[in-house]
């Protein structure tokens, strides 16, 4: 064998073992990014993917909207889940028929609304803080107008493409 095809070999071995150790390095990184957020953060995945995370002093740079619920009057002050999700996800990634699931693991609870109607600024989908500094899932969408069918201590949220 030729000097010139042992070190084509031995540069070929070298970087399947670099591509090796930056792929497990990768794949480490990936799932310790969720085990490692701090508390109360709230997790955003893209179709299985984890995004990013968040905590509510995160969201003080968005604007604040407010309505009153149609139960007892009262006012729910937060922010729009699509601005939320905006400022974590991809504007193009988002299309109309896109599932948005907020869950509440301490409740069991779950909601699930479509981008096109998180997106329509009239259905005030948001993310209001309760009184104990928890964000819960509000709207005045017929499916999130009570508060029996509010999220209340969100603490993940899904956006899965068609």
């Amino acid at each position: 064998m030729k000097q010139r095809t042992r070190v084509l070999i031995a540069l070929g071995i070298l970087a399947l073992v670099a591509l090796i150790v930056l792929g497990v390095d990768a794949w480490q990184r990936q799932r310790a990014s969720t085990a490692e957020l701090p508390a109360g953060s709230i997790p955003l995945y893209l179709d299985g993917k984890f995004m990013a995370a968040f905590v509510p002093a995160n969201l003080e740079e968005l604007t604040k909207t407010s309505f009153a619920d149609v139960e007892e009057g009262k006012p729910q002050e937060g922010w729009l889940l699509r601005d939320v999700i905006r400022l974590l996800v991809s504007a193009r990634k988002l299309k109309p028929d896109s599932v948005i699931t907020v869950t509440s693991s301490s409740r069991d609870k779950s909601a699930q609304v479509s981008w096109a109607e998180v997106d329509d600024p009239a259905n005030n989908v948001l993310l209001a803080l309760s009184n104990r500094g928890t964000l819960k899932l509000v709207s005045l969408l017929p499916t999130l107008d009570t508060r029996n069918e509010w999220v209340q201590d969100v603490d993940r949220i899904e956006v899965t493409s068609p």
